[in-house]
């Protein structure tokens, strides 16, 4: 079969849809693209088992939707494969019933975050044909082209229209699907390098992403749109020899920085075992690594030592709120008094730990909002950070925020448009002016005269000065992103 792994560009002028790979939705003025892995290891399953593959990213080609359109036109695809979110889903909804229109026999499927929580509402909204529940959108992707070739049973998570019924597989079981058994991503297939430059992740270019679990072993903040997806529960992970395998593809490719982009890194006995193959390898002197953790994670110095020696460098870490009322609401695990202490042994290793703070919580008051705001600062003029991302919370539908809000009456609207941090979704006694100001200011929490002059000082190279000029523009475009 001819399938297509299609992003359609998306015309707007609220700015380029974060879309892939993404766990909070923006629009970004200043473009950021990141490489959707468990997309391109659908397209690379479906590859090896004999299938031709288009790979039609419109937004990260920066293509208009007419070429975007006449693209898939021209090839004709059998199977058109989409993912999709909350703020972008009746967007999509228009473009499947332009699809049905100009290629009636192409099959249109959808994947996400938002349809795993509503399958039903795509079909009583648009002519798609099939909607993929669950995060698995590789092992599910293929067993339903398998279906419609082979007339192999679906696994479960699949759900169809037949006539004008809507029925499905089934629940999806994630245990049943086995990381180690993916082959290693077909980048080339994929046009790995429209991700590899447009993302202010990356201090050294080209970069690339990779995800060896899925997705966090916490897994259960009530705020992340990917628990719908992958509930701590069912964490998996590649092993780290395979992951080893991945790391060593991607440096044969030219790659300079890869984003290991798990929700948090495994630890523990894998992390040990990852970072001595690192070493071993020869790799740590070749590719520099990223990655997500928990505050709370890793708390002994020796393996934030360990993980240095292996070639990390940017440590992104969940902050979210300087109110431990707030972290205990959403589910966070961690106290206030972890916070300090262990981006400073972070820091202190040699490592450049990167915080993520979100805004707009219903029960916070505005003192409460500042008090993240005063806690950044503090971090930045402590040198205990080096870069900071800022968003407005969002209730995202099928995560445990959102069935809180629908309980307690406490959405302003439920138009799907408007959950993309554009305005306060949730009631609270913060305007919409509060929740922009006080994500600007938490752009704006590095710029302390000590902080600045340390980055200053300790520039080294070019690429250092190349990656504080991207860091820059970055933040000028956040703080467009948030006027």
């Amino acid at each position: 079969m001819k399938i297509s792994i299609s992003y359609p560009p998306i015309q707007t002028n609220k700015g380029v849809p974060l879309l892939s790979q993404n766990r909070q939705f923006q629009w970004f003025n200043s473009p950021t693209y990141i490489f959707p892995v468990i997309p391109a290891y659908a397209a690379t399953l479906l590859s090896k088992n004999g299938h031709q593959i288009s790979w039609n990213d419109g937004i990260a080609a920066e293509q208009t939707y007419q070429e975007w359109l006449d693209e898939i036109i021209e090839e004709k695809p059998d199977i058109i494969a989409i993912e999709t979110k909350t703020p972008v889903i009746k967007k999509h909804w228009q473009i499947i019933n332009d699809l049905k229109k100009k290629i009636p026999n192409a099959k249109v499927v959808l994947m996400g975050d938002h349809v795993t929580a509503f399958p039903k509402e795509s079909f009583l909204n648009s002519q798609i044909d099939f909607v993929i529940t669950s995060g698995d959108f590789d092992f599910l992707l293929l067993s339903l082209v398998d279906h419609l070739t082979k007339r192999q049973q679906m696994k479960g998570g699949i759900w169809w229209r037949e006539g004008r019924e809507i029925k499905n597989s089934g629940p999806s079981d994630l245990s049943k699907h086995d990381l180690n058994t993916l082959p290693i991503i077909d980048r080339k297939l994929v046009r790995w390098k429209l991700y590899a430059y447009k993302n202010g992740n990356f201090k050294y270019t080209p970069g690339s992403y990779m995800m060896t679990g899925r997705d966090c072993w916490w897994g259960r903040c009530t705020f992340c749109s990917w628990t719908t997806l992958f509930p701590g529960k069912n964490f998996r992970a590649q092993s780290a020899k395979k992951a080893l395998d991945e790391v060593g593809n991607l440096i044969d490719l030219g790659v300079r920085e890869i984003m290991e982009d798990s929700g948090s890194l495994p630890i523990g006995d894998w992390l040990k075992e990852f970072c001595q193959g690192m070493i071993s390898r020869g790799y740590s002197k070749k590719v520099t690594l990223s990655c997500n953790m928990r505050i709370n994670g890793i708390k002994d110095a020796e393996t934030w030592k360990l993980m240095k020696r292996a070639g990390f460098r940017f440590i992104l870490f969940g902050l979210e709120s300087a109110s431990q009322k707030t972290l205990d609401k959403i589910n966070k695990n961690l106290k206030i008094e972890e916070i300090e202490p262990n981006l400073k042994l972070c820091k202190e290793a040699g490592l450049e730990p990167h915080i993520t703070a979100m805004v707009g919580y219903p029960w916070e008051t505005k003192e409460d909002a500042q008090k993240t705001v005063c806690l950044a600062k503090d971090l930045f003029r402590k040198g205990y950070v080096d870069t900071l991302q800022a968003t407005v919370v969002i209730p995202y539908p099928g995560t445990p925020l959102y069935k809180y809000c629908k309980e307690n009456n406490l959405l302003n609207f439920t138009d799907y448009d408007r959950f993309d941090q554009r305005e306060q979704v949730m009631k609270s006694e913060l305007t919409t002016k509060d929740v922009k100001e006080l994500t600007q200011g938490l752009y704006k929490a590095f710029m302390t005269p000590r902080f600045i002059f340390k980055k200053i000082s300790s520039t080294r190279n070019v690429n250092d000065l190349k990656f504080l000029w991207r860091a820059a523009g970055k933040v000028m475009g956040h703080l467009i992103d948030f006027k």
